[in-house]
C-alpha cells in the first residue's frame, strides 16, 4: 500500500492539447522517469499506461479521460490524461474542474492547432494556470533554434509575450538530446537510445551559452515586473537571487502572470525528469486553490457561488481569506445558499466524483477528487442528491486502469472506488449533515444522431441495459426513443464516436446492432382558408350513429401550433359533443394528411352542424370531424414543413471559404462570420435533413480541426422539387371511419 499524501504535497495536472501532440506518450515517458513502469509504453501497442481502452488502442486515439501518478521527491503528481480530437475535447474541460494546472502540449512541427486554442480559452475560463510543452522536438531538429525562435513568436502572436521560455533545447549533429534550464543556467543532456527520461548535468554548449544568458534575463525581467520588492532589488543589483526567483516564478505562474514554456519529447523520453521536477518546483499544490464553490439543498446555483469566489478574492485584495489565484481560503461560508468550502483537511469530507467506468471485473468505478477533509478506507458517505448512503469500501488511487488501494486520501487528491450502490458523474459524496453540492462541468449537445436497431431478439433484450452503462462513463451519448418517429435514438459526438460505441457493445456486452440514419421530424400545415362539411349516418338496427359538423380551417403564424374555437348558436350542435369534434381533429391531424406527419400551425372553427336525439353522440361526431377534417385539408392547400438548424461552426480561418460554400449546396443560409482568434465562427441556418452526417464532412473538410453545434430554431415550408421527392417515398395515411 503506498503512502499517503497531503494536499501540500499534491500537483493535480490535466494534460491537454490537439490530437497527435504525444500527451499520451509524454505522460508514459513521466512515468518511466518517476519509475513507475520499467519501460516507455507505447501508445500503438496498448502498453502505455493510459492508453488502456481496446477502442482507443485500435483506433490510436484518446476518447476518454484516463488518470495515472508519478511520485516524485516526495511530492504526488496526478496526471489526467486528455482527448486531443475535435469531437472528444469536451472531456479535457472535466478535466479541467478537478486540477490546479493544465499542461497544455504543443506539437513542435504542427505548432498551436485548433483544439489547442480551445483548450486554453477553457483553461482561462477556469483561471487555470498553465505551463506549455513543446512536445516531440525531434520533428524540430533540421530547423534548429530557428525553428524554436518561430515557435515561441506563434506562442507570443496567440498568446501573448507571457508566455516565456524557462527552458532552451540542446541539439547535437544527430537530434534533439536535451534542456538547458534557465532558472539554475545548467544543461541536462539524454541518451534518446536508452529513453529512460533522466538526464545528466552537462556544461551549456558554447554555441548556444549567448543565447541561454538573453534567455535568463528575459525570464527574469519577467518575473520581477509583478513583483515591486524584487523589481526593486533587480535594479540595485542587476539580478535577483536564484532561490528569490524560484520562489517568484512560482507565485507568477499561479496568479496566470507568466505562462511558462518547456520543451521535451515523449517518444525519446527528453526532459521528462525535469518536467516533473518543474511541476514538483512551480505548479501550484492542491490546497492552493481558492474556496470550492457549490450549492446547498435549499437553493443556490453555481452563478452565485463565482459571484461568492469573487466576494473571496476581493477580500483577499484586503488581506482577508483567499490570496488571490490560488491562494488558500482561511475562511469558509455560506451565502444564499452558496457554500464556500476551503481545500483542507480541517473542513467536513466532501468528494466530487468526476468520471465513471464501467471495468469488466471490478464493476461501476467512480472517480473523484476529495474537495475537502480526509476519506478514509470502509468509511459511510452520504450522496447529496439521491440521499442514499455508500461505503468507500478498497478506496484506490487509479495508474490507468490498475487500482492502487490506499488507507486514506487527503484533501486535493484524486481517487477512485468500485462498486458504489448508486452514485454517477456529478454527484458529490460526503459528511452528513455537511451538505455540499458541486455542479459539473456542461458539455455540448451531440451533434450527430443515428437510429439504433438491434440485429436479433436477443440483441435487443441486452441492448438497453449495456448503453445505459455506456452512458454513465460517457456523458456525450445519449440514448431515447424518438416519440414523433417512434424509432430508437443514439447520438453521440461524431461519426468516430458512434464507431466506438458499436465496437463496445459487440466487444463488451456482446450485442450486435445497425446504425441507419434518423427519420426527419417533418410537419404539415396548410397555407389557404377552407371549410367543409363531415356527415357520418349509420344504421344497423337500435340506436343507429349520426352526426353532422361544418368546420373551418385557417393557417396560423409559424409556430403557433393548433388552436381550436366554437362558433355554434342555436344548439346545432349541443355543447357537451363539441369537445368530440375537437378531439376529433386532434386525432386526425396527428397522423397527417400528406406523408402522415402531424399538421400543425393551424386553427379549426366548427360552426354549424346537426344532431338526432337519439342517434347522436360523442363516437359520432368524432368520425364526422375527422370527415371534415380531411375534406377540408384537400382544399386548404396542405403542404410540407421542415425542421431548420441553427448551426455554429468553428474552424481556422482558411478554411472559412470551403464551409460557406458547402453550406450553400446544404440548402443553408449563412448568416455571418466572426473571427476568434485565428479561427472563424460561421453562423448559418440549415434544414436538418442536410445537417445528419455533417460531422464527417465537417472532419474531412478541416482536417479535422473544426466543430459545430446545432439546435432547432423552427420550421419551414420545405421547397417544391424537395417535397416531391420527400412524397414520393412516404406513405400516404389511410383514410378510415373507424380508426
Amino acid at each position: 500500500m503506498m503512502r499517503n499524501y497531503p494536499g501540500s504535497e499534491i500537483r493535480n495536472v490535466a494534460v491537454t492539447g490537439h490530437a497527435r501532440s504525444g500527451k499520451t506518450t509524454l505522460i508514459a515517458s513521466l512515468l518511466q522517469a518517476a519509475g513507475k513502469t520499467t519501460t516507455l509504453g507505447r501508445v500503438q501497442d496498448g502498453s502505455a499506461v493510459t492508453a488502456y481502452d481496446e477502442e482507443e488502442v485500435a483506433r490510436a486515439t484518446t476518447m476518454q479521460n484516463a488518470v495515472a501518478f508519478a511520485e516524485w521527491q516526495g511530492v504526488k503528481v496526478n496526471l489526467i490524461d486528455t482527448p486531443g480530437f475535435h469531437m472528444f475535447s469536451h472531456e479535457a474541460r472535466a478535466a479541467m474542474q478537478v486540477t490546479e494546472c493544465a499542461l497544455i502540449v504543443v506539437q513542435a512541427q504542427a505548432g498551436v492547432e485548433a483544439v489547442t486554442e480551445r483548450v486554453w480559452r477553457w483553461a482561462e475560463e477556469f483561471n487555470l494556470p498553465r505551463v506549455v510543452v513543446l512536445n516531440q522536438m525531434d520533428t524540430a531538429y533540421n530547423g534548429g533554434m530557428e525553428a524554436v525562435t518561430t515557435l515561441i513568436e506563434e506562442l507570443h502572436a496567440r498568446w501573448g509575450r507571457s508566455c516565456v521560455p524557462v527552458q532552451l533545447p540542446i541539439f547535437d549533429a544527430e537530434e534533439f538530446c536535451g534542456v538547458v534550464d534557465l532558472v539554475t543556467m545548467q544543461a541536462f543532456l539524454y541518451s534518446t537510445r536508452e529513453a529512460s527520461g533522466r538526464g545528466t548535468i552537462a556544461e551549456i554548449p558554447a554555441e548556444i551559452l549567448q543565447q541561454a544568458r538573453a534567455a535568463h534575463e528575459a525570464l527574469v525581467e519577467q518575473v520581477v515586473e509583478g513583483n515591486d520588492a524584487l523589481l526593486e532589488e533587480f535594479f540595485e543589483v542587476g539580478t535577483i537571487p536564484e532561490q528569490h526567483l524560484i520562489t517568484a516564478l512560482h507565485e507568477a505562474i499561479r496568479e496566470d502572470r507568466i505562462f511558462p514554456v518547456l520543451f521535451a519529447s515523449g517518444i525519446g523520453a527528453v526532459g521528462a525528469d525535469q518536467l516533473l521536477d518543474f511541476l514538483k518546483v512551480y505548479a501550484p499544490t492542491a490546497v492552493e486553490r481558492v474556496a470550492c464553490a457549490g450549492s446547498v439543498a435549499n437553493g443556490g446555483s453555481m452563478a452565485e457561488g463565482m459571484d461568492a469566489v469573487a466576494d473571496h478574492e476581493h477580500s483577499a485584495d484586503s488581506g482577508n481569506g483567499v490570496s488571490g489565484h490560488g491562494g488558500r481560503a482561511e475562511q469558509p461560508g455560506v451565502r444564499a445558499g452558496v457554500v464556500m468550502r476551503a481545500i483542507r483537511d480541517e473542513e467536513p469530507l466532501a468528494l466530487f466524483v468526476y468520471k465513471t467506468l464501467h471495468d469488466p471485473f471490478a464493476g461501476r468505478i467512480s472517480f473523484f477528487k476529495v474537495i475537502s477533509g480526509v476519506a478514509r478506507n470502509d468509511q459511510t458517505v452520504e450522496n447529496y442528491l439521491r440521499r442514499g448512503q455508500e461505503r468507500l469500501s478498497h478506496l484506490s488511487v487509479m495508474q490507468g486502469r490498475k487500482a492502487v488501494e490506499v488507507s486514506e486520501l487527503h484533501a486535493g487528491d484524486l481517487g477512485a472506488v468500485a462498486r458504489l450502490r448508486e452514485t454517477l458523474t456529478g454527484d458529490t459524496l460526503g459528511q452528513r449533515g455537511a451538505e455540499m453540492r458541486v455542479e459539473q462541468v456542461s458539455i455540448p449537445e451531440p451533434s450527430m444522431t443515428y437510429a439504433i436497431e438491434p440485429k436479433t431478439r436477443a440483441d435487443e433484450d441486452k441492448l438497453a441495459p449495456a448503453l445505459h452503462k455506456l452512458m454513465e462513463e460517457d456523458r456525450m451519448l445519449r440514448f431515447f426513443r424518438d416519440a414523433e418517429t417512434q424509432e430508437f435514438v443514439v447520438a453521440g459526438a461524431g461519426q468516430q464516436h458512434m464507431e466506438a460505441v458499436v465496437a463496445r457493445l459487440k466487444r463488451r456486452y456482446h450485442t450486435e446492432v445497425t446504425l441507419k440514419a434518423p427519420k426527419v421530424p417533418y410537419r404539415e400545415t396548410i397555407r389557404a382558408r377552407a371549410e367543409a362539411q363531415g356527415r357520418h349516418k349509420k344504421q344497423s338496427g337500435g340506436h343507429g350513429q349520426f352526426a353532422d359538423c361544418r368546420i373551418r380551417l385557417e393557417p396560423l403564424a409559424r409556430g403557433a401550433g393548433f388552436q381550436f374555437a366554437s362558433e355554434i348558436f342555436g344548439g346545432a350542435i349541443p355543447r357537451q359533443y363539441v369537445p368530440a369534434v375537437e378531439k376529433g381533429i386532434v386525432e386526425t391531424a396527428l397522423r397527417g394528411h400528406l406523408a402522415g406527419f402531424p399538421v400543425v400551425d393551424f386553427r379549426a372553427t366548427v360552426y354549424d352542424g346537426s344532431y338526432h336525439e337519439v342517434d347522436s353522440n360523442e363516437l359520432s361526431f368524432k368520425i364526422a370531424a375527422r370527415l371534415a377534417f380531411r375534406q377540408a385539408m384537400e382544399l386548404a392547400r396542405p403542404c410540407l414543413l421542415e425542421p431548420i438548424m441553427h448551426v455554429e461552426i468553428e474552424a481556422p480561418d482558411d478554411y472559412a471559404g470551403a464551409l460557406m460554400g458547402d453550406l450553400n449546396t446544404r440548402r443553408g443560409h449563412v448568416l455571418g462570420i466572426t473571427p476568434r482568434g485565428r479561427s472563424a465562427v460561421i453562423e448559418a441556418e440549415v434544414p436538418m435533413a442536410e445537417m445528419l452526417q455533417y460531422g464527417a464532412t465537417l472532419t474531412s473538410l478541416t482536417q479535422g480541426r473544426g466543430s459545430f453545434h446545432m439546435e432547432l430554431k423552427g420550421y419551414e415550408v420545405v421547397p417544391s422539387a424537395v417535397a416531391e421527392r420527400i412524397l414520393a417515398s412516404a406513405k400516404r395515411p389511410v383514410a378510415s371511419e373507424t380508426e
